[in-house]
């Protein structure tokens, strides 16, 4: 076994070429049809034909070795084998951000994915510049990037809501960490070491994230959100950060705290 293959909690054995979101369930024996998106990669992209091994996954059954028994143009069906990894709870995070511009989106729902957010929710501030959201392409990112960085999980993709909507809807048990670009805030990683409990507490802590607009918060709405309870402001340093970089950044601490960075993953 290799030394990443025993970070992974894999089993020894060589790691298939490709590996799929099936929204099917898994078993051994199971025989999972194509839709045309994974028809088409597995067959165009990667040229993968008969007897190709796959690794599958659905967010509920663990991974799943299988096998390609066909692939056309539009169809194909595989053949489930032996379970590779069994299913295993993640950090419940959320990541709460304004919409921006379509790289930047991307960016924020790709990376956000890597660093394991549970939940993507767009939020449309005052300073949002952004007001319409292609779900389904954020969605097929979250899918894609989920697929490349083998987590076993796709986090949801909320539709955008205005900030006010979702605070009031917000549950009590969840925390909701604010990115305050003002300066006036602590930074995140004191925050994080001064919060009660354990990181390898039995129930980990609920947690959010909220990122605002390229233009900030406005005065106002950071002036309601200390108002909650629930609501934690928290610095990201001395530079102005572009909102994907301040994903990025603030989702690296908050995994480095509570996350599954802490220990090898169990299979």
């Amino acid at each position: 076994m290799t030394e990443t293959q025993e970070h992974r909690g894999e089993p020894d054995t060589e790691r298939p070429r490709a590996r799929l979101f099936i929204g099917a369930d898994l078993a051994p024996g199971v025989t999972v049809a194509l839709d045309p998106r994974a028809a088409h990669y597995l067959r165009d992209v990667l040229r993968l034909g008969a007897g190709a091994e796959i690794a599958l996954f659905n967010g509920r059954d663990g991974e799943y070795a299988a096998r390609l028994a066909r692939v056309g143009k539009q169809t194909g069906a595989l053949e489930v084998m032996a379970q590779r990894r069994r299913q295993r709870a993640e950090p419940d995070v959320w990541l709460l951000f304004a919409p921006v511009k379509r790289a930047r989106i991307d960016a924020i729902v790709e990376k956000a994915t890597e660093l394991g957010v549970l939940r993507l929710m767009p939020v449309l501030t005052r300073r949002t510049n952004v007001a319409r959201v292609n779900l389904a392409r954020l969605a097929a990112i979250a899918i894609e990037a989920a697929e490349q960085c083998e987590r076993l999980t796709v986090p949801a993709v909320d539709a955008p809501a205005p900030l006010e909507t979702v605070l009031a809807g917000w549950p009590d048990d969840r925390l909701l960490f604010v990115a305050d670009e003002t300066g006036a805030a602590p930074p995140l990683a004191r925050r994080l070491d001064a919060m009660p409990g354990s990181r390898a507490a039995a129930s980990p802590p609920r947690w959010a994230l909220l990122i605002g607009p390229e233009g900030g918060f406005a005065p106002a709405e950071l002036d309601a959100l200390r108002q909650f309870q629930f609501v934690t402001p928290v610095g990201l340093g001395p530079r102005v950060l572009r909102a994907d970089t301040a994903v990025t950044a603030a989702l690296a601490v908050v995994q480095s705290w509570i996350g599954d960075w802490a220990e090898r993953p169990r299979s």
